[in-house]
């Protein structure tokens, strides 16, 4: 049998981890958890952003954990899809955007962004 492309995060894994940084392992969880913690925004919200962030790095970890914690929060499969598809939406558009960089490194428009 093939081995998967990410292995599993296992409690193994975790524990291993923090044994070989055990205080920067306990700093990380308690940021992660201050950071995930009912404020302005509530919880529901920031694991939505969190499902959305993750699509964007492409972090299958952030995904799958993250995708069962929003809907853990509260969130419905339809919220969920509908911050991925913001997800797309901002990657795609930071491409669209970034063609300013290239127009102008071609010469294509000067100045204001006047062509010509």
């Amino acid at each position: 049998m093939a081995q998967p492309l990410y292995p599993h995060a296992t409690p193994a894994v975790g524990a291993r981890r923090r044994e070989l940084a055990p205080r920067v392992n306990d700093a990380f969880e308690a940021f992660s958890s201050a950071v995930f913690a009912d404020g302005a925004l509530p919880e529901k919200t920031k694991q939505l952003i969190a499902v959305a962030v993750a699509h964007v790095t492409q972090c299958p970890y952030c995904i799958r954990g993250h995708s069962r914690l929003a809907r853990r929060a509260g969130n419905s499969p339809e919220e969920v899809m509908e911050a991925i598809w913001v997800a797309a939406e901002m990657r795609a558009g930071g491409a669209y955007a970034h063609s300013t960089l290239a127009l102008h490194a071609m010469g294509e428009v000067h100045g204001d962004g006047d062509t010509g």
